[in-house]
């Protein structure tokens, strides 16, 4: 059984990530962040991992700005 929570934490980064202009609203940032952390609760190892590396995408797309 796939983690939802995992699910939704790489929805919301990939849709933030598609938006080609790079505006983002501070909210729907934080929305994604929030995902990510709610993810980590029954995260596997691996699933762990992959979450570290959106919140470093979430991390270099906010400097970029």
């Amino acid at each position: 059984m796939q983690n939802q929570l995992f699910q939704q934490a790489k929805d919301a980064v990939n849709r933030l990530m598609n938006r080609g202009n790079g505006n983002f609203a501070e909210a729907d940032k934080q929305a994604a962040q929030e995902a990510i952390q709610s993810a980590y609760t029954n995260a596997t190892a691996e699933e762990q991992k992959a979450l570290q590396e959106l919140e470093t995408q979430l991390k270099q797309q906010n400097e970029l700005k």
